[in-house]
């Protein structure tokens, strides 16, 4: 009888940990965002949103970063603007998509959002590409209509980038528990 397969690694599990990043993740992300922005090119073609931000910008901006792996095979990115947590980037090794790894970062996002003492968590996304606002739905986030200062300023710097000549851009938000 052959042996039982063990099962498959649950998000965050140790063969794919969530923790905060260190000085030695931070020249990782650039890289790994830039291999995660190029699936968007099948569907959109030229993205011409330049290149990625770097690791070491990205945590010189107030909020915090979280990665899973060692070294980081996804990162999730969250701003502490106005009093509020957003979502600003999440990005997953291509190759190791689908497997949990994008939402256990959402949720230790969520989790640590949460323990900073915020009521929600908001994201920008693209409303109709698979892996944007249909994720994100099914991990909590509903869409908003009436959109906070900052949020609405979000969304301006995004039309100026030209992110909505590739489509329709949303605005969502998920409550936490505290």
């Amino acid at each position: 009888m052959p042996e039982p397969r063990p099962p498959a690694p649950r998000p965050g599990s140790p063969q794919h940990p969530v923790r905060v990043a260190g000085s030695g993740d931070l020249a990782h992300l650039g890289p790994l965002e830039g291999r995660a922005d190029a699936v968007f090119e099948p569907i959109f073609g030229a993205l011409g949103w330049g290149a990625p931000q770097s690791g070491e910008a990205r945590a010189s901006e107030p909020g915090f970063l979280l990665v899973a792996d060692d070294p980081p095979v996804g990162f999730v990115h969250v701003l502490l603007l106005d009093g509020a947590a957003h979502l600003e980037q999440l990005a997953v090794e291509p190759v190791l998509g689908r497997r949990g790894i994008g939402t256990a970062l959402v949720e230790a996002a969520c989790a640590e959002a949460g323990r900073r003492g915020h009521d929600a968590i908001s994201l920008c996304t693209y409303a109709d590409v698979p892996w944007n606002a249909p994720f994100y739905r099914r991990v909590g986030f509903e869409e908003v209509g009436d959109l906070a200062p900052f949020q609405a300023a979000l969304r301006e710097t995004e039309r100026r980038l030209g992110l909505d000549r590739h489509g329709r851009r949303v605005v969502m938000e998920r409550r936490l528990r505290r």
